[in-house]
């Protein structure tokens, strides 16, 4: 089993490597699609179909943009996690959906990269819904772990074996120094999320946006001492500011 590290639009990619089989880590943005393939098809000279499961850990751009088309071009299936109901419902998903696409072209543009299509579709059509500590389909070395609290649905991918975990957006890294990610909607399940991975004590930590980091270069008890007490969102101050434009709050 070998993990490849690749650049993507905004985010790192993760392609697992097998014998007979590639695992794709998260389901990217969808401006990585033909990044992914071109990877498989020239710099590893398999076909595509090679790809068979695709793991969307989070709804966000960068994580879930690229699962559907990626199941169409190469037939791989797509896993997430067993929760219940859509990220993006109703109105307010409808709108979260599109700030939240705004937001990814605005990192893009920060990274200096060329403005490109992200759209995807706000509700996942997955072919598997794993509960916590499931095994993934067909990669069995791999284990699902529940870390919510960026969102309801958060993912992380435990690898027993190589002794390390993919913890998509858990964290990040911002001058040097790992912080909570922005949002965080669900404060206590964060705190939760982050002791889970804390009691694993896995040799290495990869993230989305960062890379491989070794276990013992995190600071669990700062994130934990960071982490906000109520939610912190963009959307919540979104609906806020226009609230009081619209004259509903004082």
């Amino acid at each position: 089993m070998q993990i490849h590290f690749i650049e993507g639009y905004i985010q790192q990619i993760y392609l697992v490597e097998y014998p007979d089989k590639l695992l794709l880590l998260d389901g990217c943005c969808r401006a990585d699609v033909d990044t992914v393939c071109h990877y498989i098809t020239h710099t590893l000279s398999r076909p595509v179909t090679d790809l068979k499961l695709v793991v969307v850990t989070h709804m966000h751009p960068d994580h879930a943009g690229g699962a559907h088309l990626l199941r169409t071009i190469t037939g791989a299936q797509i896993a997430t996690a067993n929760i219940a109901g859509h990220w993006y419902s109703g109105i307010d998903g409808i709108l979260m959906h599109w700030s939240d696409m705004i937001l990814a072209l605005w990192v893009a543009g920060r990274k200096n990269k060329a403005r490109k299509n992200i759209w995807y579709a706000r509700k996942l059509k997955a072919d598997h819904y794993l509960e916590d500590t499931h095994p993934l389909p067909g990669f069995e070395d791999w284990q699902a772990r529940h870390t919510p609290g960026h969102t309801d649905r958060d993912l992380s991918l435990y690898h027993q074996t190589r002794n390390c975990i993919y913890v998509a957006d858990l964290f990040v890294k911002v001058r040097g120094a790992f912080i909570p990610p922005y949002p965080v909607f669900y404060p206590n399940r964060y705190r939760n999320s982050l002791e889970l991975v804390k009691k694993l004590k896995p040799r290495t930590v990869i993230l989305a946006h960062q890379g491989e980091i070794d276990f013992q270069n995190i600071d669990f008890e700062k994130l934990e001492n960071q982490a906000p007490s109520v939610p912190v969102t963009h959307w919540r101050s979104v609906k806020a500011k226009t609230k009081r434009a619209l004259g509903l709050t004082k």
